[in-house]
């Protein structure tokens, strides 16, 4: 039996070491001796080797030199002066947007500020519409409401033609949607408000409101925020989609006292309002509505609970997997995102199995501003998601094209997470911005409290725009943030909110107008130096449904893109429902296609830069006649 070491006596220890010393000396001195001979062998070898390169110097020194890679181009080398020049004044817009506050720091007075690019008197250029709030009933000051401004475009100059125009302006005004309501051919345009919403139908540029918003006006006490129409039951007619943000008050506002530095009031989040059910309405052709929320799947409830989960400020409307029927996607403030997948006019809320619910650190985010688009442009969609300060910005990109509903946040992984993180962003979107045929990135930033940077040193109150450049399909990271002497007056800080682009001056690349709370709105003119671009025009006529989320591809070369027909993006934000190409020169051709809701798919061919104007080929008018011709070119103006 042996003896465990603690009962072993010292000398018995020692002799035992002392003779596992020897051993190991031993075999040290055997592995020494083997390696001694191994490294004589490698010697001799080499030797011969250079002795074999000595008789064939003559040959090797006839040969070409290696020459190396040379330096290696950087991103921010490649990436061009993306330059934006505000040109306000010059245009002629005055809109300043009114959040009606007085001190007492109400929730919606940090949310206003909208903007809607459209042709409202069908000329072919984009006018322009802002929204903002109003002075509360409760405030006995004496001053004229100016909740929203509408602007006529006139040769790239604006005219103000609010008044007369049939708004109204007694309206909180959130977020506007625009679109052919009842078939004439004219775009109407709905407004989310803060209280009861509205609806405005366009008769060749004056408007007239309807009762109840045809049946879609809601409560005095909601609180609308983003809305979009599109056409869900594929019926060819547009329905409409509202978001709805929180259950609010001024008495729980006042009641819940928030505030940063332990005395003064702030602004505050909204993490303690009850959330509030989305509303899906159906349009039956003429621009009557009716509320299908719950027979159709909208309504989501907090299971814990049983009381609504969203807190709804924006969405996305694309046909995410390709059926043909367009789903919904929901940015939520502060709870999980939704995404509503369209199963032929029923929607299952799918969110957190698609990986779009949070964030890569399944966490939920203050979601603002939401896009979608293929910034690889191999048909995998991405959606990108703007979140409040100290979140970076998400971007769920599909998996591959075979699972389109299955997305992780590859924010990180592409540029967008780390220059997005100290910002707190709002309105967000994808577009061409130098024309080069992929589309970039655009956060516009701004902050809810005057005094931010009191309590936490890296905010400010007024932040600049952040452009992420699209690198390309083989780029490491897709997304490159542009410096800020690169972008011109973007660069300039502002309290950013809704935000989005349309050619309001016809050169052939896009332009900027964004809305800010509380201050005036701001137009920037596109500089970037661009070659050629292609604008895609859908004409519908009679059956607006068809066009609002079909997508559009085009060939040149060989390289396909593709872009869809989305007004709806950004932070309440409209922009014109058409699509936008970049074309290496102004005479380049190539064949594209229309894929319209409701399966109808439209070839065309092009010749060069200019205006493409697609219509269906057989749209069939009630008495069973042609209602269209076939497409049309304009060349560039």
């Amino acid at each position: 039996m042996s003896v465990p070491p603690e009962s072993q006596e010292p000398d018995a220890v020692e002799e035992e070491v002392i003779s596992t010393d020897g051993t190991v000396i031993a075999q040290a001195f055997r592995w020494s001796l083997l390696g001694l001979m191994l490294l004589g062998a490698i010697v001799f070898a080499v030797a011969t080797l250079l002795s074999d390169e000595e008789n064939e110097a003559e040959e090797i020194i006839d040969r070409d030199p290696i020459v190396g890679p040379g330096r290696l181009v950087t991103v921010a080398e490649q990436q061009p002066p993306l330059p934006f020049v505000d040109i306000t004044k010059q245009t002629g817009v005055s809109f300043i947007h009114d959040s009606g506050a007085t001190g007492e720091k109400l929730l919606p007075e940090t949310m206003v500020g909208g903007v809607a690019w459209f042709d409202m008197d069908g000329d072919q250029d984009p006018d322009l519409l802002l929204t903002g709030g109003r002075s509360w009933p409760w405030d006995n000051s004496i001053g004229e409401d100016r909740s929203l401004g509408l602007y006529r475009n006139d040769a790239g100059q604006f005219v103000d033609v609010t008044l007369g125009s049939g708004f109204p302006q007694d309206a909180y005004a959130m977020g506007p949607a625009i679109g052919d309501v009842d078939g004439d051919g004219d775009l109407d345009v709905f407004l989310g408000c803060l209280g009861r919403d509205r609806l405005l139908l366009n008769d060749g540029g004056i408007f007239s409101e309807v009762p109840n918003a045809g049946g879609a006006g809601g409560p005095d006490e909601a609180w609308s925020s983003s809305s979009g129409f599109f056409d869900y039951d594929r019926d060819g007619d547009l329905d409409l989609f509202v978001c709805r943000y929180v259950q609010w008050s001024r008495t729980i506002d006042l009641e819940l006292a928030f505030t940063l530095n332990g005395t003064d009031r702030a602004y505050g989040p909204p993490t303690n309002y009850q959330g509030a059910h989305c509303r899906l309405f159906e349009n039956d052709g003429t621009g009557a509505f009716r509320d299908v929320s719950a027979e159709r799947g909208i309504e989501v409830v907090n299971p814990a609970t049983g009381l609504p989960l969203g807190k709804a400020l924006a969405l996305t409307i694309c046909d995410f997997d390709r059926d043909g029927w367009l789903d919904v996607m929901v940015a939520n403030d502060t709870v999980q995102n939704f995404m509503f997948h369209n199963q032929h006019g029923d929607f299952v809320e799918i969110g957190a199995s698609s990986g779009v619910a949070f964030d890569r650190l399944g966490a939920a985010t203050g979601a603002m501003g939401i896009d979608v688009s293929e910034p690889r442009g191999d048909a995998r969609l991405a959606i990108a998601v703007a979140n409040f300060a100290n979140e970076a910005s998400s971007l769920y990109a599909a998996e591959d094209p075979e699972h389109p509903l299955r997305f992780t946040d590859m924010s990180g992984a592409e540029g967008l997470g780390t220059p997005s993180r100290q910002r707190l962003s709002f309105g967000l979107f994808f577009f061409d911005v130098d024309m080069d045929g992929r589309e970039d990135l655009l956060q516009i930033n701004g902050h809810l409290e005057e005094e931010i940077a009191e309590v936490q040193a890296s905010q400010s109150y007024r932040q600049p725009a952040q452009l992420f450049w699209n690198c390309g399909h083989d780029a490491k990271r897709c997304l490159a943030l542009a410096p800020n002497n690169s972008v011109g007056d973007l660069a300039n800080p502002l309290v950013g909110r809704g935000a989005g682009f349309a050619d309001f001056d016809g050169d052939g690349d896009l332009d900027l107008a964004v809305a800010q709370a509380g201050a005036p709105a701001v137009i920037y003119r596109n500089d970037v130096a661009s070659t050629a671009s292609l604008r895609v025009l859908p004409d519908v006529g009679k059956l607006p449904g068809m066009a609002i989320g079909a997508e559009v591809t085009l060939t040149v070369d060989g390289v396909t893109r593709r872009r869809r027909i989305s007004p709806t993006r950004s932070y309440l934000t409209q922009v014109p429902a058409e699509a936008w190409f970049g074309l290496e020169h102004t005479s380049a051709t190539g064949t594209g296609t229309v894929s319209w809701i409701g399966g109808k798919t439209t070839p065309f061919t092009f010749e060069g830069a200019g205006t493409l104007i697609v219509r269906p080929e057989e749209v069939l008018g009630s008495d069973g006649s042609t209602v269209h011709e076939p497409q049309s070119q304009l060349p560039p103006t």
